[in-house]
């Protein structure tokens, strides 16, 4: 793709956007390729979307990525919320989320808004008893991504799921 140079007015522009206002339209642009791709083809394009909805939070967010039986996309819900260094997650809650948009897949996301994405026994623990509620009901866990500043780690990646 040819990158035209900008027209003095849409420089002045420009320099008039505060860092702010390009995150805020940098998340809109994630948030429409996400919905508008439908389908997960890339894990790069997961980790982008999750990076700009999760890095900059300043305290833990949990939330789940809800799949159909293609792994279509058929939403981003966030669930909980938590402090600077842990979030409250209730699987009865996570079942609800699933069973009502009649997802088959799920990919379960956090953020430790410390910066740093290792995810802790806690998170390990966690995503075992989620797997082990969703197991039941015939939904598989595909992932968990946790985001940590501009790092991402995943648990299928590492073998913990």
């Amino acid at each position: 793709m040819e990158r035209t140079p900008l027209q003095p007015s849409q420089r002045s522009l420009a320099t008039n956007l505060s860092e702010k206002e390009v995150l805020v339209w940098a998340h809109a642009i994630l948030e429409a390729r996400f919905k508008r791709s439908n389908y997960l083809t890339s894990p790069a394009l997961v980790r982008a979307y999750l990076k700009a909805n999760l890095s900059t939070e300043e305290r833990e967010v949990f939330g789940v990525i809800l799949l159909d039986s293609q792994h279509g996309v058929l939403g981003f819900e966030r669930l909980f919320y938590g402090t600077i260094d842990s979030a409250s997650v209730y699987p009865r809650e996570v079942v609800k989320l699933v069973l009502n948009a009649n997802a088959a897949a799920v990919i379960l996301v956090h953020n430790h808004p410390s910066g740093h994405p290792e995810p802790s026994q806690a998170d390990i623990h966690l995503t075992k008893r989620l797997q082990d509620a969703l197991t039941i009901i015939d939904v598989r866990v595909l992932d968990h991504l946790v985001v940590g500043g501009t790092d991402t780690v995943s648990f299928a990646e590492r073998a913990l799921l």
